[in-house]
């Protein structure tokens, strides 16, 4: 069995409905923090197996990975020490449930030295599972298209994208993602270890991103350099955690260093087609 974690989260779900096009329903369980969600109860009319499984709760992760060949442990959306402890007991019991192999969604420019958190705790997830002793494929995620229309609210507005200075980002969406994500499940070990960046096939910095979005909406966007320290200062005064405010700095910093510029032919080769551009993120977006 194939169990899935988070499977009702924006990239959980979309893998769980990709992997249906491939494997028959009664070789997915998922593993969710509320089996009475929506979203769960939905899967479970389908067939699919679902458990609540929470990663603060081991006895829960027992229960939910029961019967895994296969454990895909979703990241966590938090940052830093708590972050990674909940991702060594999720790979703690995929290994004692007995699975074949773990997967992990990691990032690109996963690595220790890294300007932002999140990346830094990859690296020490991919660490925890270089040790696991069983098979393991770390999914090294292109940085979230989303992220990039998020920075983009106020500019939706104002025409305006005020933001620290940056660099080309590989920005990939979700969905292709979670595609590829399933293609590899299905065909397990198709990769060991780390894969190639999984990426849409071109970086763009903020002036880019300024130049498609005008492109096509026809509207004027421009884009202004914002000191980083005073950006902070912003973003704290509007009510932003100043921890929360230095890893957002953190992304920008990562930018700059070329952490997130590399693209790969991989992700296009697993989705056969070229991936979602970031021209077609802000159509859809911006519209």
């Amino acid at each position: 069995m194939i169990i899935v974690t988070g499977a009702t989260g924006q990239l959980g779900h979309r893998i769980v409905e990709h992997l249906l096009t491939r494997v028959p329903a009664g070789r997915v369980g998922v593993s969710v923090r509320d089996p009475e969600s929506p979203r769960a109860r939905a899967l479970a009319d389908r067939g699919v197996r679902v458990r609540r499984g929470d990663f603060t709760d081991a006895g829960s992760l027992a229960h939910a990975f029961e019967g895994a060949a296969q454990v895909l442990v979703v990241s966590v959306d938090k940052m830093g020490e708590e972050c990674v402890k909940q991702h060594r007991a999720a790979i703690d019991a995929a290994v004692t449930a007995g699975t074949r192999r773990v997967l992990y969604t990691s990032q690109m420019g996963a690595g220790a030295a890294s300007h932002f958190q999140a990346c830094r705790d990859h690296a020490a997830t991919e660490r925890i599972l270089r040790e696991c002793g069983v098979p393991f494929t770390s999914l090294r995620n292109g940085f979230y298209a989303a992220s990039a229309t998020r920075f983009l609210d106020h500019a939706r507005e104002t025409g305006e994208i005020v933001l620290p200075a940056d660099g080309p980002v590989a920005w990939t969406t979700h969905a292709d993602l979670a595609e590829a994500t399933a293609v590899i499940l299905a065909d397990e070990g198709r990769f060991e270890g780390p894969t190639p960046p999984l990426t849409a096939s071109r970086a763009s910095s903020f002036d880019d991103i300024a130049a498609l979005a005008t492109e096509v909406t026809g509207r004027a966007f421009t884009r202004t350099v914002a000191p980083g320290p005073g950006f902070r200062d912003q973003l704290v005064t509007r009510g932003v955690p100043a921890h929360y405010a230095d890893q957002f700095l953190g992304i920008f910093a990562a930018a700059r260093a070329g952490e997130f510029a590399t693209t790969d032919p991989t992700l296009g080769t697993l989705l056969g087609r070229e991936p979602v551009s970031m021209r077609e993120v802000l159509g859809e977006a911006l519209r």
